[in-house]
């Protein structure tokens, strides 16, 4: 017998005592990362940062492979880039920006906004799948393991009950971290466009987060947990279709939630650090130099050049020069070279971002 997705809620108790032991674990480490995020005066910095990173992890599962040299290139040098798969990165981070600017703008997530989303990160303007044919494959065998809903107006009336869902509390009530992991199996089975289905999925994850305001700012991203547990994902979410086992579902969305809360606090905190120890050597070695403004711009991409330091401080570019040169003598920064233009790598940022632990 084919499965048919039914819409939310589902018809089960998951209310267990092993998911409620779980799901107070997640909201504890949850509310430490939403105080420490907090403690970043200008959050823009973490939204930007923690944005590329997790664009890199999202894509990796989706096989589309860049390092942090690609992807911190293409965002300042996009003119020089010819890095496909930091362009998807790139545009993976654009529309998780992009995301959090209409919650932000509205207070509620609809189907529309979810395919402004998707458009942004594809790049085409093909909306809600209204062909038949797509089926989710075994990467490793080609064997079809899931045919998502086929008829068009079956995919347009579960988007609906999915938009209900997420924003009507009343419609059915469980803790918000219960509902996401919920959330993200009714989209991620929906399959609702003909591509990037995976990746707008895990933006709807931290933007509900920030909706329901778990988190001011969309700081938790579940993609390298994900990189790390790819066949248990997808294992795990055949098996609610399959068996109505939403309980190990939910369980393995909360522990995910936990493990990548404790790991992004712990990277919250590093770069709270290296934010300061350039604050202070700037400040004591470099009065004359020193501004919030530079800082603001040192730690808003581990990458820059002198064009953005003149608009930012709004210097000459020859004063913008000094600066920069200033503080690679000094070892906060690195000088390097793409084509005829340079740039200045943040030395310490650059090691947060590319040596931060693993989430397991």
């Amino acid at each position: 017998m084919q499965f048919v997705l039914k819409p939310l809620p589902p018809e089960i108790d998951l209310e267990t005592k092993a998911i409620l032991k779980k799901t107070a674990s997640a909201h504890r480490y949850l509310a430490e990362l939403k105080g420490v995020s907090e403690s970043i005066p200008n959050q823009g910095i973490l939204i930007n940062t923690l944005a590329l990173q997790e664009a890199r992890d999202s894509s990796a599962i989706e096989n589309i492979i860049t390092t942090h040299d690609e992807i911190f290139q293409q965002e300042i040098f996009p003119e020089y880039a010819a890095n496909a798969a930091a362009k998807e990165v790139r545009n993976y981070a654009q529309a998780l920006k992009t995301g959090f600017e209409l919650i932000k703008k509205t207070g509620i997530l609809t189907v529309n906004q979810v395919i402004e989303i998707q458009e942004t990160l594809e790049k085409n303007r093909a909306g809600l799948r209204k062909l038949p044919g797509t089926e989710l494959k075994n990467e490793r065998t080609g064997e079809t393991v899931y045919t998502p809903p086929q008829n068009p107006d079956d995919v347009t009336r579960l988007m609906s009950n999915l938009e209900t869902y997420i924003n009507d509390d009343e419609f059915y009530s469980a803790d918000y971290l219960v509902k996401m992991a919920i959330l993200h199996y009714q989209f991620e089975s929906i399959h609702p466009f003909y591509d990037g289905n995976g990746r707008t999925g895990r933006i709807i994850n931290v933007l509900y987060l920030a909706l329901k305001n778990l988190l001011t700012i969309p700081v938790l991203y579940l993609s390298r947990y994900i990189v790390q547990t790819k066949q248990e994902y997808y294992r795990l979410l055949q098996q609610v279709r399959d068996d109505n086992a939403w309980e190990q579902w939910v369980l393995y969305m909360l522990d995910g939630i936990e493990k990548t809360a404790q790991n992004t606090i712990g990277i919250v905190h590093e770069i709270r650090r290296a934010l300061l120890d350039y604050k202070h050597h700037i400040r004591n070695n470099h009065p004359a130099v020193y501004s919030q403004d530079l800082i603001n711009n040192l730690f808003f991409h581990p990458y820059t050049k002198i064009e953005f330091v003149e608009r930012d401080l709004n210097i000459s570019r020859p004063t913008a020069a000094k600066y920069l040169e200033l503080l690679v003598q000094d070892g906060l920064l690195k000088k390097e070279k793409i084509k005829t233009s340079n740039f200045y790598i943040n030395i310490e940022l650059y090691k947060i971002f590319t040596n931060s632990g693993t989430v397991l």
